[in-house]
């Protein structure tokens, strides 16, 4: 038997992440010739090369309490670094240019942080459904474990579906990254 009990107020007021922003490096003068270089150095993800990526490193202090022959999670902290990978540019640029990255680098960097955003909101429904946890029969607090890490694996799941529909609107013609890449190689 499993039981879930959220009494506890909400634990994430008591955190906060960490936001690291990790540059690669770019070259070029123009946009056309920035963004050639995007698609040179950009960082492989998946299938290829992208502009840029959030990805996150979790880690977890977690209190496991033996209860009545049971066992209940009754503390979870997070501990989330939210990790930007992003494009610089290796050389000052010319003014124009300059210009042109830095709306660019900024609409980016925006978009980025929205999937920084879905990261937290996942970690905070899995503080939501671990603090509290209770399963019956499990004096050594193994089969909570086992629980937690299939509701987690949903959670996760529901992160990375939310994360690839974002990409789809925001890189599909006339959405806002593909507005951006116009801009930036066509010097609008």
């Amino acid at each position: 038997m499993v039981l879930a009990v959220g009494s506890a107020p909400p634990a994430w007021a008591q955190w906060k992440p960490t936001e690291k922003i990790v540059n690669y490096a770019i070259t070029g003068k123009t946009g056309i010739a920035l963004y050639e270089s995007i698609g040179e150095n950009g960082p492989k993800v998946s299938l290829g090369r992208t502009i840029a990526y959030t990805t996150f490193d979790l880690k977890w202090s977690r209190r496991y309490v033996p209860e009545n022959g049971g066992c209940r999670l009754a503390k979870a902290v997070p501990h989330l670094i939210i990790i930007h990978k992003l494009p610089k540019p290796s050389t000052p640029l010319p003014p124009a240019t300059q210009k042109l990255w830095d709306t660019f680098i900024k609409g980016i960097t925006a978009h980025e942080r929205v999937h920084g955003e879905m990261i937290l909101d996942m970690v905070r429904k899995i503080e939501a459904i671990s603090i509290g946890l209770t399963v019956a029969d499990d004096p050594k607090c193994q089969k909570i474990r086992q629980e937690l890490t299939t509701r987690l694996a949903a959670l996760s799941e529901e992160q990375r579906r939310k994360s690839r529909d974002f990409d789809k609107v925001e890189m599909s013609d006339g959405g806002n990254v593909h507005q951006l890449i116009l801009a930036l190689v066509n010097g609008e």
